[in-house]
């Protein structure tokens, strides 16, 4: 069954966020696959000891001083980067402070932070969690040496087994570990020994992507996707085809593309953006999506700050053009039908003419014939991809749907 936790419809049908995702964008290194605006900053330095840290974090703090709040108590924070567990807790804490001042917490509310393997000790661990933090996503990327190493991650088999302890002694019941399948020269067999290493370690979330090859990358630069050294096309949907019968098969509910959980504990964060619902963004290149608006910060640090000193100087007012409801229909159909539950018929006729939504499901007949699609059957029921196939033949499918709402 797919596990939903607090309903989001009212939330989403005012358009005030009750979730916030907050940018960290500092790393040891960039890994060798990474487009993500971050900033590298070596192996030594950190939050306590780092002066670009601290003035982010003070800029940071004051994005979000400055941004108006809304009715709703914050459900969710997520702490994403970057690397956030390069921070102090002093630095978290007040980051933390920030928000709760700003926007208010809501009890029992998901707050989530990126983690990589070697950037954090016990003690850390413990302070972070007694500030709130109660979920954990930790950067594992793969349990190989060799493949750790073919894509530039700064931490090692032994950094993995040591942070995966950390967590279970500080007594982080609710963690993740994020995988990589098609990495170069990385093989079924090592892909297999992956999900086994990461299933014995008994997280509560594992999310496994695709590697994707981003042309400003050193990947990008060196490889052609499709051709040695990476995986064929044809390999790659054998790991994903691994990952989800391996995974299902010891309890894990396939609940979105890339993404596995055990019964009741899915990301609460990210199912925001999969319902296409509204949340704050704050920090360099963070998206914020409010009334509608989607905003999308500055990916250097430079432009970033002088983008707040404009945010301030109107006190937070941003001009953005509001999204139309065509973009509107689109963005739920390729973010919902990333879900297992997909994309209620309900909702698609609350934001879609009768006629497009006729030429939708009409579109979707002959992926339904494939047996990719599953159609609504009732007038409640929803578009769903089938799993494993209509996962992994989704861009196909939501191409299709571009081309009749988009022509």
């Amino acid at each position: 069954m797919h596990t939903i936790h607090a309903p989001l419809s009212s939330e989403i049908a005012s358009h005030w966020p009750t979730s916030a995702y907050v940018h960290v964008p500092f790393c040891r290194r960039r890994c060798f696959y990474c487009d993500f605006p971050i900033s590298v900053i070596g192996e030594r330095k950190r939050g306590e000891t780092s002066l670009a840290i601290a003035d982010y974090v003070d800029l940071l703090c004051r994005e979000i001083k400055v941004t108006p709040p809304g009715p709703h108590q914050l459900k969710t924070v997520f702490f994403g980067g970057g690397t956030p567990s390069l921070l102090s807790a002093q630095q978290l804490g007040q980051i933390l402070q920030i928000l709760e001042q700003q926007f208010s917490f809501e009890s029992g509310m998901e707050i989530s932070i990126e983690m990589d393997p070697g950037t954090f000790s016990l003690p850390l661990m413990r302070q972070f969690k007694a500030l709130g933090i109660n979920r954990v996503s930790l950067g594992v990327q793969a349990f190989s040496e060799e493949l750790l190493q073919a894509c530039g991650r700064s931490h090692t088999v032994a950094d993995i087994d040591d942070a995966i302890a950390i967590l279970h002694q500080a007594d982080i019941t609710n963690f993740g570990l994020d995988l990589i399948s098609g990495l170069p020269n990385q093989t079924l067999e090592q892909w297999q020994t992956s999900l086994e290493a990461a299933i014995a370690v008994e997280p509560t979330h594992l999310s496994t992507y695709d590697l994707v090859i981003e042309p400003t990358t050193v990947f990008g630069k060196k490889y052609q996707p499709g051709e040695q050294p990476l995986p064929a096309d044809e390999t790659a949907a054998q790991m994903y085809r691994l990952a989800a019968t391996t995974l299902t098969a010891v309890g894990y509910d396939h609940y979105e593309i890339s993404n596995y959980a055990r019964p009741g504990y899915t990301c609460r964060h990210n199912q925001v953006y999969w319902q296409n619902g509204p949340y704050y963004g704050f920090g360099m290149g963070a998206t914020s999506y409010v009334h509608r608006q989607r905003v999308s910060r500055p990916r250097t640090r430079k432009d970033y700050a002088a983008w707040v000193q404009r945010l301030i100087a109107t006190q937070g007012q941003i001009d953005c053009a509001a999204s139309s409801q065509q973009d509107i229909l689109l963005e739920t159909l390729m973010m919902g039908l990333r879900l297992s539950a997909g994309v209620s018929l309900t909702t698609l006729r609350d934001i879609a003419r009768p006629d497009l939504v006729d030429a939708l499901l009409e579109c979707l007949v002959p992926f339904q014939q494939k047996g990719w699609v599953t159609l609504p059957q009732q007038p409640k029921s929803a578009i769903c991809l089938t799993d494993p196939d209509g996962f992994l033949f989704s861009n196909a499918i939501l191409t299709a749907i571009w081309q009749v709402l988009d022509p």
